[in-house]
């Protein structure tokens, strides 16, 4: 069966060409009960517009480009992200398309392509850097991009962050409430911004309530879980490790539990736990720890939601969206009573 066309779909009304064509195009001198009938028809006939011929007509793709570095220590970070992404699209004419590249791939490639061959018109991208090529890129050929995450020029672009500075106050906070003295904090890659938010956190709030807070160069959130685990184990039989471990990802925490119980220790009593909670995986681990939430659906939401109204032509200074931690601590345990 041939794909319907233009011609088949006004068949299938009794309209002209002109008048469907500008019914798709919601033109509000169609009456609303013709674009409803046009909408209806196409959606029995399964009529979808020749993109190719859009793109030809108006110089637009409808295309929005999602550039994903691998966040290996999150789980389930690009399905949450995407699904938030989509639900915010539906009912534009806009669909996403998602380029994944490698951390030893040339991060401004993915960008450059999209840019010099229009396959988009606009994208996202995360992993962002205090002084980030790729905005400096897309600032320069005028492309309207959100980033997932800030840079040092965050005031001249649209982004949508998470409070990681806050997430670390919090945890710490926590810790200390616990009685624990000395804190190892997993830290992202050096290069990344939301590093600094959080080494700089860490040494404000730890300052602030007497906490040892360590961080290594040579293990980072990003190294493998393999390692984490080794270097936690090491830790205890040495009997030099911390009183706590502060995950701000999934995968790395699952490493740190790991080490912990293969030692023979209790990370409720003998070295507490704190994790970054993106995914429902530690909802069903035993014993609970306390996690803080960061929610990857609502993000992806508020990228569409923010990328939609820079194409728009709305300015990017009043385009950031600044994200929450949420506490997800689990209940005190109650001294028993003699």
């Amino acid at each position: 069966m041939s794909k319907p066309t233009l011609k088949t779909l006004a068949e299938a009304t009794g309209l002209a060409q002109t008048t469907v064509s500008r019914a798709l195009k919601d033109d509000p001198k169609i009456a609303i009960a013709t674009r409803q009938r046009v909408a209806s028809a196409a959606r029995e006939i399964g009529y979808v517009p020749d993109r190719a011929a859009q793109r030809l007509r108006t110089g637009r793709t409808n295309v929005i480009a999602f550039v994903s570095s691998p966040h290996a220590e999150i789980i389930g970070f690009r399905g949450s992200m995407m699904a938030g992404l989509s639900e915010e699209l539906k009912g534009t004419d806009y669909h996403v398309t998602m380029t994944p590249y490698d951390t030893d791939a040339n991060p401004m490639r993915p960008i450059q392509n999209i840019v010099r061959n229009r396959l988009a018109d606009g994208l996202i991208f995360s992993g962002t850097q205090p002084r980030d090529q790729r905005v400096d890129y897309l600032l320069e050929t005028g492309f309207p991009f959100v980033t997932h995450g800030r840079t040092d020029m965050a005031g001249g672009h649209a982004w949508c962050d998470y409070d990681n500075g806050q997430f670390v106050e919090l945890a710490l906070e926590r810790l200390a409430g616990q009685g624990r003295r000395t804190v190892m904090l997993f830290r992202p890659a050096p290069d990344l911004t939301y590093a600094r938010h959080m080494t700089e956190a860490a040494v404000r709030t730890g300052t602030r309530l007497g906490l040892a807070v360590t961080h290594l160069r040579s293990v980072t959130l990003s190294s493998r879980a393999n390692e984490i685990h080794d270097l936690v184990v090491r830790q205890i039989r040495s009997g030099c490790a911390p009183d706590a471990y502060l995950c701000p990802g999934e995968v790395p925490a699952l490493a740190v539990i790991a080490a912990i119980g293969d030692c023979g220790l209790s990370v409720t009593d003998d070295i507490a736990v704190v994790a970054k909670q993106t995914s429902s995986v530690f909802d069903l681990i035993r014993p609970r720890i306390d996690t803080i939430h960061e929610d990857l659906h609502a993000a992806g939401a508020s990228l569409g939601r923010l990328l939609l109204r820079r194409i728009a032509g709305e300015p990017a200074e009043r385009l950031q969206d600044l994200h929450a931690p949420q506490e997800r601590f689990r209940p005190e345990r109650r001294k028993a009573v003699i």
